[in-house]
């Protein structure tokens, strides 16, 4: 063990961390998301929520600076009259740890599985919560 890396970051996903570059994404992904097809690289991380994970990822990830919205949503598919307030806490979350945040980019279906299979890494979740999949983008250290 290590002082100071919430114990919910496993060793596996902390070395997925440091490896990723600028521009690199890492998907959360709740646990109804095809994480299996869809993953380069697949990180478990049974028996936790995205919030718990976003916000200790947050505390060692930078987002990137050089797009306007570094993290993304999967949009609620048109007619579904599901409203995921999972992303009030989502915002909470990314306020606190990214300066200057400006909202997520909303993703079709779709196009979100298509950059779920492009992304670095996809670290499976047991969120119950619907549309919770979040694209995080990597940015610099400066």
């Amino acid at each position: 063990m290590l002082k100071g890396i919430p114990s919910i970051l496993s060793p596996e996903l902390m070395k997925i961390l440091m490896e990723m570059g600028h521009g690199d994404e890492l998907v959360l992904a709740d646990g109804n998301f095809p994480a299996s097809s869809c993953a380069k690289r697949l990180i478990r991380a049974d028996g936790h929520d995205i919030p718990e994970l976003l916000h200790a990822i947050l505390t060692f990830l930078p987002l990137d600076q050089y797009v306007k919205k570094p993290a993304a949503l999967m949009e609620v598919v048109p007619g579904d009259p599901e409203k995921p307030d999972i992303w009030g806490t989502y915002s909470s979350i990314m306020e606190v740890h990214h300066e200057g945040f400006r909202g997520f980019e909303m993703v079709e279906r779709f196009a979100f599985y298509d950059r779920a299979r492009n992304a670095y890494a996809v670290i499976a979740s047991s969120e119950k919560s619907l549309y919770a999949n979040i694209i995080l983008k990597k940015g610099v250290v400066r």
